[in-house]
């Protein structure tokens, strides 16, 4: 019942909010024959050229060779977009799993108690409050993450209390 109440949770969410962004979508590889400043500039990179003598010393060899030599970064302009988009995702599922959470949990609590059913049903609801938590949780700041864990071992703590006066 647990396993089968998280796929459905997090099933459901991906399929009606639909899925997370892929990394490939905004920053594609770089292509290995980028070898200069301006062939990188026309496809929106930023061109890093190695520090002089950090390529190794070499004989005879000219400060310009070593400015020369570098490499094309093109996530300096597609990475932020992507991290944008990625935290506004995030956001979005950590706001659908945490009341669906909080709303299995108490369906398993008050239905059916703590029999199989019920508890296979609060397990997969901490299950589904996991699974929004852990996507949003490195864009939170940490007094959402104070709030959170705080919220959450309130609601750990009455269910207990609940449950141990009702038995």
């Amino acid at each position: 019942i647990f396993i089968l109440t998280v796929s459905v949770g997090v099933y459901g969410i991906n399929t009606f909010y639909g899925a997370e962004p892929k990394y490939e979508s905004y920053c594609a590889p770089t292509p290995s024959s980028i070898n200069s400043s301006a062939a990188c500039e026309s496809i929106n990179g930023t061109w890093q050229a190695y520090p002089v003598g950090t390529q190794g010393f070499v004989v005879g060899a000219k400060p310009s060779d070593y400015y020369t030599t570098g490499y094309c970064d093109i996530y300096r302009t597609c990475q932020p977009i992507y991290d944008a988009v990625l935290e506004k995702y995030s956001k979005g599922v950590f706001m659908i799993a945490l009341p669906l959470g909080i709303l299995i949990i108490t369906i398993g609590a008050i239905a059916f108690g703590l029999e199989f059913v019920g508890a296979g049903l609060m397990a997969g609801g901490v299950g589904i409050l996991f699974f929004g938590v852990v996507n949003y949780w490195k864009f939170a700041n940490d007094w959402i993450k104070f709030v959170l864990s705080a919220a959450g071992l309130v609601v750990v703590v009455l269910v207990g209390y609940y449950f141990n006066r009702r038995k």
